[in-house]
Order: structure tokens, then C-alpha cells, then sequence
């Protein structure tokens, strides 16, 4: 081998152990990135394309869409008809592999992970379990569902323009190399998803790490506020019981009673009824509160009779404040202590050390060092972040409510994206972006809530995934590991051939991405076929499959680099978890591809 690949084979190698050490993956990227392109080894328009690339870039556009769905409610009304009922992890995992594996069957599979990611952590976190125990099969699911049909996902349809090519350069081939029918591949696609979930429910799903730092500290340092949320006309809640309107087991809260018509219902059983005008009294965290009142028709009351405090302001915002002996408010109740012709701002919630309150917000008397949560103004905190009544002033982050009134128009927008995806009349970054600006434009969200919805850090990994993939081509890396797996796999016969390319073709997809090992390892699947005078579909339909079987790393696959930060995950849990999959899928692949299409 040359310096070149030498070089980019230590890159590699540095890359790999700095992901098993858990360094950012965007850092190491880049950075190998950098390294390669000083060397010569590429140019810098090669080394940072993938910051142009449409796949990166319609990532991004869908972040976009994926938070107007969210900050109008849709995405939860969505979640909640798909894992509605799910009471249990293993309930999910079914859910999750019915409908994702049947639309990821039909639609690019990148915007479906990043409408399920936050639909996914929403309820892990409801229902305390950690993300980690679910992302990693949501991106598995749509992987497995992309094999069935030709438009599943781009590399199917790589696949397919490069046997379109190979037929323009070799008329010969016209009779075996004709184009995919839609439905072909699923031969043996349907039996490889089938048996990639089974693996997950199975034996996957025990191999999961269950990163819980974030419900360990939710437990540890949470600060319990009592607030009272009534139960208005419309609220979609109204008939149901406690426990399937899905308010028995929220992380870190607790129902306390219900004010019914002047009477106490306390303890709360399961089975109780809610009803209009209901009080419900909460005790628990804030960011469970603040979850609790996006709900349509539950409003934040500072005390029944009273004004109600809703929260559901665009122009109003959450801010906590530490009463201070100072404060005119300490010594009387909450329902006295007229704070909102003080302050502007209205007491919703009221903390008090490790003390439990009970009762009413509005007959609590105020004490010095209560902790008040506040419906503000938006410059609340910097106007008296020095006042002399309050202790400490801050914001309460995602405190915004949720939009609505244009849920609707989200759920539309979402629906043209998916009509415009499955029939191609446009390509799929302009239906992205034009679905985002259309979010944007109708107010599902604004400008800035867009910018911060996008996750930087994934799309900085994508970007420089694609130029490290460039330098290790380049190096002719690639190309030496290529030549030397066919040429020891050849004089064995067809079926070692055929588990050769779909090895090499998975190792090649774990470390250059799919797309690109499919397009590198496609010319030499069909050489062998040739030379063993073989049917050459097989071992092209072998690159097809294989390049999308990344289970064992992140880097090979948009998909598993989408779910690595939100699930906490580390390099090696792909590894524990991914290896067993795909040592089950090459044993499946290599019987079953030569059934379906003879050598």
C-alpha cells in the first residue's frame, strides 16, 4: 500500500478508538477530516462536500419540520396514536416495528427518525425509561424496512442505476441486469426484516445499555412545586380515567387530589373519572409540570375562583424566584399577595425545601426561601435579577406553550411532505426545505425556534463522515482491501464469492458510508460473476443488502448517527448490540439471495 493509505488507515484507527473513548464525534471527524486534507491526500472541496450534500442538508431541513410538529402538539397527537397504550418497553418495541418497518418500506428512511426521535424520547421520559433502551431500534427498524422495496432507501436505488450503467457499457448483461421491479426485492428482504425484529425483541433489546443519568439526576436534585391545573370545556381528557389519560405514573409528579364541585377527592385511585371543571392538584418537577400544561384545555389556576394563570401565552414565559425576607408578599397567602399588580407576573407553582405542600396553591402563606415558578413577562429575570425581594431570578427553559390552533396545518404539512416523497415529483431535499419554510411560514413556529431546533452536531458528523469516506477512496485504501477479498474468495466457488462481496460490502459500509461502498464494491461483484460465468444479479443484489446493513457502527449509516447523542449511546454498545444482527443477516442474506435469484 501507498503512504496515502497507510496514513488514512491510522486516521481511521484514531477515529475508531477516540469513538470507543467516547470523544465527540463531530470533533473527531472533523479533525480526521483535517488531518487527511493537510496531507494531500484530498482536496479541501473533497473533504468538506459532505457540508453540501443533500442527504446532510435534508437532515437539517427536517429538524425544521420535525419542531413545528412539535410546538404545535401534532408530533405528540402522532406519537400518541402510535404508542398509545403502550404501558411497557417491550409495548413500544412492537409499535416500533410495525410502523416504522412498513412506512421505512415506502419512504426515505431519515425523515422518519427524526419525526420519531423526539416522539420516542417524549415518551421515554414520561414513562421513565431511558432513550437508549429505543432509539437504537427505531433506526434498526427503518434500516430493515428500507430493504423490502426498491424506493425504501437511495442505496436500493444506487443499486439500480449502477446496473443500468452496467448494462450501457455491456449490452450482454440486458437479460440479467434488468432494472428492479418495485416489489423485488422483497423476496428476500421481508424474511432479512423479519428476522433482523426478531433478533431485536428477542435478543437485541437485552444487549440495549440503559443510560438513566438523566432520570438519576431528575430523581436526585428535583425540586418539587405544587401547582393546580383545572379542566377546561375543551380538554381532551374529560371522560377518560387518571390512568389512561396517562397521569398515574409521570416522572417525577405526583396527583396529590381533585377539586370537584367544593368537595375533596383524595387519594386519587386509577380509575377516577376526569370531569369539567375539575381541579387537579400536582405536586412534582418542573420540567414535568411545564410538559403537563402543553396538554390542550389544562390550565395553570393560581387558586379555584380566582383568575386563571394561563400559561399559554406566546408572549409570556416561566421564570423561577427565591423569596427573600424583604419580599412584602412573605407572611400572607399566595391568593393575597396580589403579585401581579407588583410584579407582572403571576404565581403558579410554589416550592418550599423538603417540605411536601398540600392543599391549595392560593391558601399557601409565603415564606422566605420559597421558590415561586412565575408566569412573566419576557424580560421578568433581567428586570429584577437585583431586586432585593427575590433571592436568585431565572428562566425556565422549553417553557413556551404549545401552538394549537395550528396543529392542523402541521399535520398538513407533514402529509404533503409524505405525498411528495413517495411520488418524486420533486426531489426530496426540495420537499424537505420547502415543507420547513412552510412551517415557518404559517407560524407552526418561529425563526428562531427553527435555528435552534437543528441538532449542529449530528449534521457536523454527517458532513465529515462523506470526507473522510473521500480520503480513504482516494488513498486507494479501499480499493487494495477490495482487490484482496475477491481474489481470496474467487477459487472457493459462487456461494463464497457471493459471502465475500456481501462482507466486504458491509465492511466498507461500517467505515465509508452505504452509497459509497455500494458504488465501490458493485464493479467488482460483477467482474467475479463474469468470471466464475455466473448470474451477476445475485452478487449485485448481495451489494444492495449488505450496504445497508449497518448495525455494528454509527458512521455507516445517517440514520444510526442521528440516534447516537440523543441516546447517549457509545461506539461499543453499536458493537454489543449491532455485531449479532449482522452476523444473523449475512448467514440470511447468503441462503437466501441465491434462492431468489439463481447463480
Amino acid at each position: 500500500m501507498s503512504w496515502e493509505a497507510w496514513l488514512s488507515l491510522a486516521v481511521l484507527g484514531v477515529v475508531f478508538v477516540g469513538l470507543l473513548r467516547n470523544i465527540a464525534a463531530d470533533l473527531l471527524l472533523v479533525g480526521a477530516v483535517t488531518v487527511v486534507t493537510l496531507a494531500g491526500i484530498i482536496t479541501p472541496k473533497e473533504a468538506f462536500v459532505g457540508f453540501s450534500n443533500k442527504g446532510m442538508l435534508t437532515v437539517g431541513a427536517l429538524y425544521i419540520v420535525a419542531a413545528g410538529l412539535r410546538e404545535t402538539g401534532a408530533l405528540a397527537a402522532l406519537g400518541n396514536r402510535i404508542l398509545g397504550g403502550a404501558s411497557s418497553e417491550k409495548g413500544v418495541l412492537l409499535r416500533l416495528a410495525g410502523a416504522v418497518t412498513a412506512m421505512s418500506a415506502f419512504l426515505n428512511n431519515t425523515p422518519i427518525v427524526s419525526m420519531f426521535i423526539p416522539i420516542v424520547s417524549d415518551w421515554s421520559r414520561k414513562n421513565q425509561v431511558a432513550p437508549s433502551r429505543l432509539l437504537m431500534p427505531l433506526s434498526f427498524f427503518c434500516i430493515l424496512g428500507g430493504t423490502c422495496t426498491l424506493i425504501g432507501t437511495s442505496t436500493n436505488l444506487v443499486v439500480d442505476g449502477l446496473m443500468q450503467e452496467a448494462v450501457k457499457a455491456t449490452p450482454a448483461l440486458a437479460e440479467t441486469l434488468h432494472p428492479m421491479g418495485l416489489f423485488e426485492l422483497g423476496y428476500v428482504g421481508l424474511p432479512y426484516a423479519i428476522i433482523g425484529i426478531t433478533y431485536m425483541l428477542v435478543v437485541g433489546h437485552r444487549l440495549l445499555p440503559t443510560r438513566m443519568d438523566f432520570l438519576e439526576q431528575l430523581s436526585n436534585t428535583s425540586r418539587d412545586y405544587l401547582v393546580n391545573l383545572e379542566v377546561e370545556a375543551h380538554c381532551p381528557l374529560i371522560g377518560k380515567e387518571i390512568q389512561a389519560a396517562g397521569l398515574r405514573r409521570l416522572p417525577g409528579l405526583f396527583l396529590i387530589e381533585i377539586q370537584r364541585k367544593g368537595q375533596i377527592i383524595s387519594p386519587v385511585t386509577p380509575h377516577e373519572v376526569i370531569q369539567e371543571s375539575d381541579l387537579l392538584t400536582f405536586t412534582g418537577v418542573i420540567s414535568t409540570l411545564v410538559d403537563l400544561d402543553k396538554i390542550s384545555g389544562l390550565t395553570a389556576v393560581a387558586d379555584k375562583g380566582s383568575a386563571t394563570v394561563s400559561l399559554k401565552n406566546r408572549e409570556r414565559m416561566l421564570c423561577e424566584a427565591v423569596v427573600s425576607g424583604n419580599c412584602p408578599a412573605v407572611g400572607i397567602t399566595v391568593r393575597d399577595a396580589d403579585f401581579r399588580a407588583l410584579y407582572n407576573a403571576a404565581i403558579v407553582a410554589v416550592h418550599r425545601g423538603s417540605e411536601r405542600l398540600r392543599g391549595r396553591v392560593g391558601d399557601i402563606v409565603l415564606q422566605p426561601g420559597d421558590t415561586l415558578l412565575l408566569q412573566t413577562g419576557p424580560h421578568f429575570a433581567r428586570a429584577h435579577r437585583n431586586n432585593p425581594d427575590f433571592l436568585l431570578v431565572g428562566g425556565v427553559e422549553n417553557s413556551q406553550p404549545v401552538r394549537h390552533n395550528k396543529m392542523y396545518i402541521a399535520m398538513g404539512l407533514l402529509a404533503l411532505l409524505m405525498l411528495l416523497m413517495t411520488t418524486g415529483h420533486i426531489p426530496i431535499i426540495l420537499a424537505a426545505f420547502l415543507t420547513a419554510g412552510l412551517m415557518i411560514a404559517t407560524r407552526c413556529l418561529s425563526s428562531v425556534e427553527a435555528r435552534q431546533s437543528i441538532d449542529w452536531q449530528t449534521l457536523i458528523t454527517i458532513a465529515a463522515a462523506f470526507g473522510l469516506g473521500n480520503a480513504l477512496v482516494a488513498s486507494g485504501l479501499v480499493d487494495t482491501i477490495a482487490r484482496s477479498v475477491v481474489d481470496f474468495a474467487g477459487p472457493l466457488g459462487p456461494h463464497a464469492v457471493l459471502a465475500g462481496v456481501y462482507l466486504m460490502t458491509t465492511l466498507f459500509t461500517e467505515t465509508v458510508t452505504n452509497n459509497a461502498a455500494a458504488a465501490l464494491v458493485f464493479p467488482f461483484a460483477i467482474s467475479m460473476a463474469q468470471q466464475l460465468e455466473c448470474s451477476p444479479r445475485p452478487f449485485a443484489l448481495a451489494v444492495a443488502f449488505a450496504a445497508s446493513a449497518s448495525f455494528i457502527t454509527p458512521l455507516g449509516y445517517q440514520t444510526n448517527l442521528m440516534v447516537f447523542g440523543p441516546g447517549g449511546y457509545r461506539f461499543g454498545d453499536f458493537v454489543k448490540v449491532g455485531l449479532p444482527l449482522n452476523l444473523l443477516l449475512f448467514l440470511a442474506a447468503t441462503l437466501l439471495i441465491p434462492l431468489a435469484w439463481p447463480f
